[in-house]
């Protein structure tokens, strides 16, 4: 591991060496215990060989080759074409293990390194017994994993080869009983299952399940720092020798910060992932970097009376595994990063619609048809940029899916608001969001209102989105463009990651944008004028508020490229940091939405609207399942309308003047003036300013009738 990489106290380290080895699958086995407040239980993962030791031969195909000239074979990734797939197929109910009885086992050590859950004062050098693959010689590889706040067990090899049915995986080959040589062969297993086709995903799921319930093979040598985890095993040089296929057996600790332990509006206890700075490292131990394209499937056993959500394309059934316990099974099979995985584990009801309400949202629906141009753009074929998975995207009943199956959670005091202001606008915000971005990129979605604590209004990730209690009483309104801007966040923060953490404006800046267009579309009612009211109303409030945060914040915090020209670049292994990610005061702060959505908005006044939601679209089509800089969105756009290059709009421009410089920009400072146009503004304003002057008079009034009063309780 780097020993060089020092970053700032307030900036996040990504300590996982990403660069050597690559995390390709999760498989999570936990028990939840609310009486001491962890969670439990061991993770498999399944890695390739990294990047840096992959090369190209001269027949196309990659290969392996690290510095030590270790070679294996591998898999060229094919474009993406997958059959319509009947997903329910796959059972929920695969079983698995009862957790080890020796998960207590005390840990072991030998000469060089030992097994320690003693955090490291630095947390950011490795130990001084270990030594990373720079200063290799004859020191073993080092495998660092991103890790905060877990109590680590035991770390061992799996032995994937002795499960059944495994040998379809394998190459004819005489073994003649040589350590290495079976090393090499479940090497080879793991290397073969994360490679195969898309099509055959249920499968590799299958084989998944039963290769993470093999026996171990060996322990593996680590050691626990404040941020990582770091493993070894003893003569093992190189990353393409090292076990491709590990399990961990770890808790989590009641005070980590990934998980937040509390209880509902009904005081029913729960627990939660609650968006944290330190992402999930606190939860298990993975790869942090978005980098780290993963799958992942989990069985989480907790108390009968629970409900288990979580990221997963399936709607979990649970299955009872003895009295009192019951068992919830998730998967998802399209890569990404870690971070983006979410758990909720609480007493939640299931909000379900009245069936006269019921049938007004089916007819609502019904309504909701699509441009004609924009039906012909879905049916438009083009082959996937992103690595193989079973992509909605070339699934042909996919793309009319106008609104995927839905399901609202909540505490049972909040069911009745739940059903009288959320429930029937999610049908209408989905087919608003289908018919401006096209298809869905995830094939369902559970909404949970989350307990009081939660500190934002709302929360995306896979298959799952968090809403505050908050935006319950606020209307149709607030509820209503809260649900679209998380909606956005399935293309542009899930479908389309930031390759660049610090690029937190290409998720936030484009949800912000798109709420405002899904809203407007879900809005039927409204005419064309008053939708355009409302939109410069809001962009009124956001620049008020664009405005006040700058001037109230350190400027170093208003930059939405604060690594410039360095922005997406790695060290050798991999590792690398979130500028200022770690700073108290950014999680509060709003300006990669506002200054995110007055570019977006900027754009899309310059161009057109039309030919901007166009473009967007066609960034869909071609960038989802990927991780994109800020330039990969702004060149594409500015070929794509070629007129704009003679107005001297560039992406050098757009950098110097939005995305590279701290406070308001000047193009934003020049729109000021406009607002004061819209007649709805001037409605608001003035009835705002005659509200103030009506509290003025009465305030006024009321210290006159004090003064009185007090005057005849002195005489008096």
């Amino acid at each position: 591991m780097e020993t060089q990489l020092d970053p700032m106290k307030d900036d996040l380290p990504l300590m996982a060496n990403t660069s050597y080895m690559l995390v390709k699958h999760y498989v999570l086995d936990l028990d939840v215990d609310f009486k001491g407040k962890v969670i439990e239980g061991s993770i498999v993962l399944f890695f390739e060989t990294g990047s840096k030791y992959r090369k190209t031969s001269s027949d196309g195909k990659e290969c392996c080759q690290s510095q030590f000239d270790e070679t294996c074979e591998m898999r060229t990734s094919e474009p993406c074409h997958i059959p319509m797939i009947n997903v329910s197929t796959c059972s929920s109910k695969m079983g698995y293990n009862d957790f080890a009885s020796g998960k207590e086992e005390e840990a072991t050590s030998d000469e060089n390194s030992s097994h320690s859950n003693n955090e490291q004062a630095s947390g950011i050098s490795s130990s001084k017994d270990l030594c990373g693959i720079e200063n290799q010689g004859n020191k073993d590889f080092l495998l660092v994993l991103d890790c905060c706040d877990l109590s680590v067990l035991k770390v061992e090899e799996v032995d994937v080869a002795a499960v059944s049915g495994i040998e379809k995986f394998t190459r004819p080959a005489k073994l003649t009983g040589v350590p290495q040589e079976l090393e090499n062969l479940r090497n080879q297993i793991v290397h073969e299952l994360v490679t195969l086709p898309a099509d055959r995903w249920k499968e590799q799921l299958y084989y998944f399940t039963h290769c993470s319930q093999a026996p171990g093979c060996g322990e593996l040598l680590f050691s626990a720092g404040t941020w990582s985890l770091e493993i070894r095993k003893s003569g093992i040089q190189t990353p393409a020798d090292f076990p491709h296929a590990i399990r961990i057996w770890y808790k989590t600790k009641p005070e980590g910060r990934s998980v937040t332990w509390t209880t509902d509006q009904s005081g029913r206890p729960c627990v939660y992932t609650m968006g944290s700075p330190i992402n999930n490292r606190a939860l298990f131990p993975c790869q942090e970097p978005p980098i780290a394209l993963s799958t992942w499937q989990a069985s989480v056993r907790t108390a009968a009376g629970f409900v288990v959500l979580m990221s997963g394309e399936n709607s979990a059934e649970p299955v009872q595994l003895r009295e009192g316990i019951l068992s919830w099974y998730y998967y998802v099979s399209m890569p990404m990063p870690a971070s983006t995985f979410t758990i909720a584990v609480g007493c939640w009801q299931e909000v379900k619609q009245q069936p006269f309400r019921q049938t007004a949202a089916i007819e609502t629906n019904i309504e909701f048809s699509l441009p004609s141009s924009q039906t012909d753009f879905r049916w438009h074929e083009e082959i996937c940029g992103h690595v193989e998975y079973p992509c909605r995207f070339q699934n042909p009943a996919a793309r009319l899916q106008a609104v995927i199956p839905y399901r609202v959670f909540a505490p049972w005091c909040l069911m009745e608001s739940c059903e009288e202001n959320l429930l029937q606008l999610i049908p209408q915000c989905l087919s608003a969001a289908y018919a401006t971005l096209g298809t869905h990129p995830f094939s369902r979605l559970d909404v949970l209102i989350v307990p009081s604590n939660f500190s934002s209004l709302g929360m995306a990730s896979p298959h799952i989105i968090f809403l505050s209690q908050s935006v319950l009483p606020g209307g149709s309104h607030l509820c209503g463009t809260r649900l679209c801007h998380e909606i956005a966040h399935a293309w542009f923060g899930l479908a389309i990651g930031a390759r660049d953490w610090t690029e937190e404006w290409i998720s936030e800046g484009f949800a912000t944008f798109l709420e405002d267009i899904f809203w407007a579309r879900a809005q039927q009612q409204l005419s064309h004028d008053e939708i355009k009211g409302q939109q410069e109303l809001k962009a009124l409030l956001r620049w008020r508020r664009l405005r006040d945060e700058v001037q109230n914040s350190e400027e170093e915090l208003q930059v939405l490229r604060p690594k410039k020209e360095s922005t997406g670049e790695l060290s050798e292994s991999g590792a690398s940091v979130v500028k200022y990610g770690l700073k108290a005061e950014k999680i509060f702060m709003q300006v990669h939405y506002l200054k995110g959505y007055f570019l977006l908005r900027s754009l899309a006044k310059t161009i057109g609207e039309v030919s901007y939601l166009a473009s967007l679209r066609k960034f869909v089509v071609k960038f989802h399942g990927q991780l994109v800089l800020s330039q990969d969105f702004l060149s594409m756009l500015l070929e794509d309308i070629p007129k704009q290059k003679g107005s001297g709009l560039t992406v050098e421009s757009i950098f110097q003047d939005w995305l590279d410089t701290s406070g308001i920009p000047k193009p934003l400072l020049e729109e000021g003036e406009t607002w004061k146009e819209c007649q709805l503004v001037q409605q608001v304003s003035g009835e705002v300013t005659k509200w103030i002057q009506t509290n003025r008079r009465i305030r006024k009034s009321s210290k006159k009738k004090m003064k009185q009063d007090e005057l005849v309780f002195q005489q008096v």
